[in-house]
């Protein structure tokens, strides 16, 4: 149930995210409430799944909402929804159905002090559902995911990203033992500002005003 939900989801999420980032584009530079950005993301994953020692592959999508002005202490602190599903290429000493889908969010922060490399931090809480489906396996559970990483942008608005997370689901089988699967992601995302869209790469000529550097 969870897997055919999490499309739809994902796509409503999408949807509201490239709205809200395109009536940013056509706001007077007078108007614009600088200090937002929206990134949208996606990327092949690569899991240690902590059931028998095996490793799945799936796809992880990124929703990110940050500031990247104001405050010293605000700067770079934003919210992340994260949508993931692993059920590709499976290990042998896993079932060969086993399938993990997680959606859910929390806060991330990056340190933007940088032009290009932004180093981030987060911590998510998510709703994950575990499958397996020839075992009678069926797990509903709510699990944390504390997790770091670090973007480059090569050029333009565009990030490349590898993520490391770590996932603790607490007494999944009604015991103290945890199931805790840990793995990387790698992908990309596009920055959408609220500010001028040209501020990347944009030279910067001290001295002048800015009709003159126009």
């Amino acid at each position: 149930m969870f897997s055919k939900i999490c499309p739809k989801v994902v796509q409503t999420v999408l949807f509201a995210a490239l709205a809200v980032s395109s009536s940013a584009q056509v706001v007077p530079s007078a108007t614009r409430a600088g200090g937002l950005t929206i990134d949208v993301g996606a990327g092949p994953s690569y899991y240690h799944m902590d059931w028998g020692h095996g490793d799945e592959f799936g796809g992880t999508l990124w929703v990110d909402a940050n500031l990247d002005k104001g405050p010293l202490f605000l700067k770079g602190l934003g919210v992340e929804l994260e949508a993931r599903d692993l059920s590709l290429d499976r290990g042998s000493t896993l079932p060969n159905d086993m399938r993990t889908d997680t959606l859910g969010g929390g806060p991330i922060y990056s340190w933007r002090h940088f032009d290009r490399v932004r180093p981030y931090t987060k911590f998510l809480v998510s709703y994950g559902n575990l499958d397996i489906n020839k075992g009678g396996y069926h797990f509903d559970w709510v699990l944390y995911q504390p997790g770091a990483g670090v973007e480059y942008r090569p050029f333009g608005h565009v990030w490349v990203r590898a993520d490391y997370e770590y996932q603790i689901w607490p007494k999944l089988f009604g015991s103290n033992w945890s199931y805790d699967p840990d793995g990387v992601t790698v992908g990309v995302l596009y920055e959408f500002r609220r500010h001028h869209s040209n501020d990347y790469d944009k030279p910067q000529i001290t001295g002048l005003t800015p009709v003159q550097q126009q």
